[in-house]
């Protein structure tokens, strides 16, 4: 079949630097390693599938995507080869969107195949993020009636070629050995999430991400399986849950295309799961990323779809983070007026949360003291359009020192950035030195690549500080603190073949 030129595989031949020739010879070698002698390929062939867009028979994508993902260093899956699924239409596939929103079988398909992807770069020690973000406003045009409608009328239009049997499709077949599970089982992942959430807000993400990514990639080959309808709902609960996780830690670590992918995986998956508010936070995740990367605009854009996909049933606990991550996208486009407002509103939420509804696990980490942090973050981003924010920048980041959790590391960390850094805004050098310090103390037993990025922050601050000597040696313990990045793996001309895994296995204004 064919549907004109593959401009997606065509892009990413040209960055792996390959000839025609050489990948059709990498594709009958990869071949063999994974048991399929019989495959023969040729450079005309390649030529086809790029120039007239011919779609290989499986499991040629498998192997592209497998050689791909190692030449390039990030994960590349089917659909970033510009290959169309079976009733998967060539315009949708080709939107750069990975046909957004997917259907249930979909989702655990691409969830699946992603983490099996991901698992391997971790097995290879490449650790590149070269793919491109999606802007947050195509994300919320291809989401937003999906995300805000009735999830039953959504999933009878998205649903296509359901059978009624207990397993999914055909494709999922070969990537799980598909068996139901129980309320033990269920259970048991339910508490490792908690482990994971615990262990990342205390060291970050980089030692336990390929934990949680393997954890996900289990849960993925469970949803092959039709179980009950509670059963499933709960499974697609936690698949959302440890989705964001690999997000947030992808994020902590700097792998940005990485964690997007993940955080839109995890809205799908808590979709299916019936939590609409988790799908909307699981979307706040990408805008928060997104204003760290100093897209402000962009962040605002996947808040609007946040806020739609929330739901009526949000509580208002869970309303007042949204407001806190919009405040912070309009204290980086220098909205003072607008950013006082939303935490105006923010706290006024928070005050209205009596408490007699429990909150959901994922939010029982935005307590009192995070709404003071991320307040402390977005008045510090201001102070650097109006320096009368300083002063409630400093505030906030105090009172929510006070109220931290010993266990609650990173934030603690970031929370000295943000004070030392208000201080170095308000010109007040000795108490900024002091603060700084204290967050020097803890930043090397913490994993996040986060706090080496606003750890330069702080640093470009310092510069206006140089003839001060408790400021020059602060920046030399800053200097001796930050890793050097580190240099990107070199790509072999022809990679050895590698097994695919089984299922089994920018402007930093934040603080």
């Amino acid at each position: 079949m064919t549907k004109g030129p593959n401009t997606r595989l065509a892009d990413l031949f040209g960055l792996a630097g390959w000839s025609k020739g050489e990948l059709a010879r990498l594709v009958n070698r990869q071949s063999v390693a994974m048991g399929h002698a019989q495959l023969s390929t040729d450079t005309s062939r390649v030529r086809r599938w790029i120039d007239v867009g011919e779609t290989p028979r499986d499991p040629v994508p498998k192997v592209l995507a497998a050689l791909f993902t190692e030449r390039l260093g990030r994960v590349v899956t089917i659909e970033d080869l510009g290959f169309s699924k079976p009733g998967q239409s060539a315009g949708r596939q080709r939107s750069g969107l990975d046909g957004l929103p997917w259907a249930p079988d979909r989702t655990a398909e691409v969830l699946t195949e992603f983490t099996g992807m991901d698992l391997m770069l971790n097995r290879r020690g490449l650790v590149g993020a070269g793919a491109a973000l999606t802007a947050g406003s195509a994300l919320s045009s291809a989401m937003y009636d999906w995300l805000a409608g009735d999830r039953s009328s959504a999933a009878g239009v998205l649903e296509t070629g359901h059978s009624g049997g207990v397993r999914a499709d055909a494709a999922a077949l070969d990537r799980y050995d598909a068996a139901p599970v129980g309320s033990q089982e269920i259970e048991a992942l339910e508490h490792s999430v908690e482990v994971f959430r615990a262990w990342d807000a205390a060291r970050g993400g980089g030692l336990q991400r390929k934990a949680v990514v393997g954890q996900l990639n289990e849960v993925g080959g469970m949803l092959s399986y039709r179980h009950p309808e509670r059963v499933q709902q709960r499974l697609w609960g936690v698949a959302a849950n440890l989705a964001v996780l690999a997000g947030w830690m992808s994020h902590d670590v700097g792998l940005e295309p990485t964690a997007q992918k993940y955080f839109v995986i995890a809205a799908h998956a808590a979709r299916e799961s019936g939590d609409r508010p988790r799908a909307g936070e699981a979307l706040s995740r990408a805008a928060r990323q997104m204003v760290h990367l100093g897209r402000p605009d962009e962040a605002l854009d996947l808040m609007k779809l946040a806020r739609a996909g929330s739901g009526a049933e949000t509580l208002p606990r869970t309303r007042a983070m949204l407001h806190t991550i919009e405040a912070w996208a309009q204290a980086s486009m220098g909205r003072g007026q607008e950013m006082r407002r939303t935490l105006g509103e923010a706290e006024d939420l928070f005050a209205s949360d009596k408490g007699d509804v429990p909150p959901p696990s994922w939010m029982q980490m935005f307590d009192e003291a995070d709404l003071h942090g991320m307040q402390a973050l977005a008045f510090r981003t201001l102070a650097e359009h109006d320096l009368s924010a300083a002063g409630p920048a400093e505030e906030h980041a105090k009172r929510a020192l006070r109220l931290r959790d010993e266990q609650r590391q990173r934030s603690k960390i970031f929370d000295w950035i943000s004070l030392a850094s208000a201080c170095f805004i308000a010109d007040d050098p000795e108490q900024a030195d002091r603060y700084a310090r204290l967050a020097l103390v803890s930043v090397g037993e913490n994993s996040s690549h986060r706090t080496w990025d606003r750890l330069r922050e702080m640093y470009r601050l310092t510069g206006r500080y140089a003839g001060h000597s408790r400021v020059e040696e602060l920046r030399e313990e800053i200097q001796q603190a930050l890793p050097r990045k580190p240099k990107p793996p070199k790509l072999s001309r022809e990679p050895k073949p590698t097994r695919l895994p089984g299922a089994g296995g920018a402007d930093l204004r934040s603080v």
